[in-house]
């Protein structure tokens, strides 16, 4: 009996030893391979919540852009960059989650069965991400790896030349652009911005190609004016209907980060900052029930930069709650509802690109600098909310309306399209070091002054050493007042 029991035994060893066991490695959740549009879609999420977010540990500029004050925590409020490591995870999150994202797909693309032109569409589009990504980057750094980034066996990328990387994201907007094929589909629902509209796309690839070209307009006029002309030229923005909105849903997981962060989380940890609401209450703009809640008082108020504060005592970024008279139909707070969009770029603010470009003698296509600048107000105010009788009514205003609004037009121009930028404070900050305005007060316990860059990643000093060195000494120094190319003034 023992023999018969041994010899089985080792039949089943054998016998076992001549299966194929790699079977055992695969896990049927996580596949090896995804189709490009999922890809697509993951990376377009993840490019819009870093910009959406209002987490303190990777997006802090509705704090810097002095719109948001904190509570308890005000480190973030007084310019405090490192304690968080936030330059890092803002670094890893458009490198290693958006930039490698938009890469695989452009790899998978043409190994799937579209036909040509859609792929050509696809890819297309894909770049115009990319380059959307780059913009951010460059613009919050300077010289950063770019030729060698995103290749995983490099460890030790080297940094490329900020005013070089630019330009190329120039010449790569040109061609993508020139590539996009309307008869022809691309990623289709896939896409949660456009839903595979190929013409609405090349219209935000001219809108952001205006933005890039003016941008520069302080350090190369003349290479801003062929950029700017010829973006304009070939069909930017003409509506609200154009926006780039990112159409978060009301579960989660894919919910707007605002409200995750806001509402969600159950957490009291930003108010209102005076800067922005005393300047509004100046003249008595009609977004304020959109931005805001009121006070204990009925009023909208915040407190100054950098100060601890009272989460009762002061108006708080717009929660869920009416502000308007029983039987008015229109939310307030939108901006807190678990599926308020999120915004990568909006006709008000290419009306404003174009006012600005007619100051600067640039060709536009119809209109004066206080015609696009109206548009802009106007399309803001839509936006958010509000009428068409506001908007006249605030454009009536001499603080508002741009023949008797104080100062230059940077000063006129650069107002305004901060306040339009609330719920987008990357570009917010972006724009207010162009203009220098409006004039942000010094935070109360500022850790440095206004910071014109941030510093590099803490991971890249520690590994990409000798890179990381070059690059600073390339750029003037790491350090946030060091400016960056394009930031002449």
């Amino acid at each position: 009996m023992k023999k018969i029991i041994i010899f089985a035994a080792a039949a089943l060893l054998f016998g076992g030893c001549t299966k194929d066991l790699t079977g055992l490695n695969q896990d049927p959740k996580n596949p090896t391979s995804l189709p490009s549009a999922a890809l697509f879609t993951n990376a377009q999420r993840t490019l819009t919540n870093t910009l959406t977010s209002s987490n303190v540990n990777l997006n802090i500029f509705r704090l810097v852009a002095q719109y948001w004050q904190e509570t308890t925590y005000t480190d973030e409020s007084n310019y405090d960059i490192v304690t968080r490591q936030i330059p890092d995870n803002m670094w890893d999150a458009l490198n290693r989650d958006v930039l490698r994202d938009f890469q695989e797909v452009k790899a998978i693309v043409p190994t799937e069965s579209s036909d040509a032109k859609t792929q050509k569409n696809q890819l297309a589009i894909t770049d115009i991400m990319e380059v959307n990504t780059w913009y951010y980057l460059i613009t919050s750094f300077g010289d950063v790896p770019y030729k060698e980034a995103l290749d995983i066996k490099n460890i030790f990328p080297k940094y490329d030349n900020q005013k070089d990387a630019y330009y190329d994201l120039l010449t790569r907007l040109d061609s993508s652009i020139a590539a996009l094929d309307a008869s022809a589909s691309s990623f289709g629902a896939a896409d949660i911005i456009y839903n595979g509209d190929v013409t609405a796309w090349k219209k935000f690839g001219n809108s952001l190609k205006l933005r890039l070209g003016m941008t520069i307009a302080d350090y190369d006029a003349p290479k801003a004016k062929s950029v700017v002309e010829s973006a304009i030229a070939d069909g930017v923005f003409t509506s609200n209907n154009n926006n780039a909105m990112f159409k978060y849903v009301s579960s989660p997981p894919n919910t707007n980060p605002v409200w995750v962060d806001l509402v969600q989380s159950g957490r009291k940890d930003f108010i209102v900052n005076s800067t922005i609401a005393n300047l509004m209450n100046t003249e008595s703009d009609p977004r304020r029930p959109y931005y805001f809640t009121v006070d204990g008082s009925g009023n909208y108020s915040g407190n100054g930069p950098g100060k601890s504060s009272s989460y009762s005592a002061f108006s708080k970024p717009a929660g869920l709650v009416k502000q308007f008279n029983p039987g008015d139909v229109t939310d307030a707070g939108r901006l807190t509802y678990p599926d308020f969009p999120g915004d990568l770029m909006d006709y008000a603010e290419v009306e404003f690109l174009q006012a600005e470009a007619i100051e600067r003698g640039f060709s536009v296509d119809g209109g004066t600098a206080a015609s696009h600048y109206s548009n802009a107000i106007t399309a803001s105010i839509l936006f958010w909310g509000g009428t068409a009788a506001d908007a006249t009514a605030y454009l009536a205003r001499p603080g508002v309306n741009y023949a008797t609004a104080p100062g230059t037009y940077k000063q006129k121009i650069g107002t305004q399209k901060w306040l339009a930028l609330y719920n987008r404070g990357w570009d917010a900050w972006i724009e207010q070091r162009r203009f220098n305005y409006p004039v942000l007060p010094k935070p109360s316990n500022a850790a440095s002054d206004y910071p014109v860059r941030f510093t590099y990643p803490i991971n890249e000093q520690n590994v990409n050493t000798v890179n990381y060195k070059n690059a600073s000494s390339s750029i003037g120094g790491d350090d946030v007042t060091t400016k960056l190319f394009w930031d002449k003034f």
